[in-house]
């Protein structure tokens, strides 16, 4: 499907109105997400920081699911087909900064994938964050073209493959920042 050609001042609203919603929808889960437990922690720490383990929190819902963004309605108006645009209650799980709401119990690969959103999140920051993710949504034309998700993937396969051979999300995150691949 192709995407609506969208002016700048369009964009940097998208930018504002994703940001926005990121935020809010942390502060709402977050009242409800708890610590990674041990045995997460354990598995994840290969891989991520103890500060990143420390500061993710997750949820598991039961018997309701994250809605679309509200301005969804507006970026149909814009000439978005509502099939274009990610499906937040069709998703596994979502990344909110650092809170972690997912639809189902975790598998060790949905975490490790949501966890390496909140290592970009630390690293870009919430508005930067958006900014790429919505520009990465406009350029590649689909949420699976998008750079920070075809890295969250990249990882996630690398890890899936080995779960024993560690490597550093951080340090992954960051090469991608430094080589402008987001």
């Amino acid at each position: 499907m192709p995407l609506p050609n969208i002016s700048a001042a369009q964009i940097d609203w998208v930018i504002e109105q994703v940001a926005t919603y990121i935020e809010r929808q942390r502060q709402t889960y977050r009242l409800r997400a708890v610590l990674l437990d041990r045995n997460q922690k354990t598995t994840m720490h290969p891989f991520f920081s103890a500060s990143t383990l420390e500061s993710a929190r997750v949820v598991v819902l039961a018997g309701e699911r994250v809605n679309n963004p509200p301005f969804y309605g507006e970026l149909t108006e814009m000439g978005f087909e509502a099939g274009s645009l990610p499906d937040f209650a069709g998703m596994s799980a979502i990344t909110f900064v650092n809170t972690v709401v997912s639809h189902g119990p975790y598998n060790k690969q949905t975490l490790f994938h949501e966890l390496v959103h909140v290592v970009q999140y630390e690293k870009l920051g919430l508005a930067e964050f958006a900014a790429k993710y919505v520009k990465g949504f406009l350029s590649g034309g689909s949420y699976r073209a998008i750079p920070l998700e075809m890295n969250a993937y990249e990882l996630d396969a690398r890890f899936g493959t080995d779960i024993t051979k560690a490597f550093s999300v951080e340090a992954e995150v960051q090469s991608r920042i430094d080589t402008g691949r987001f």
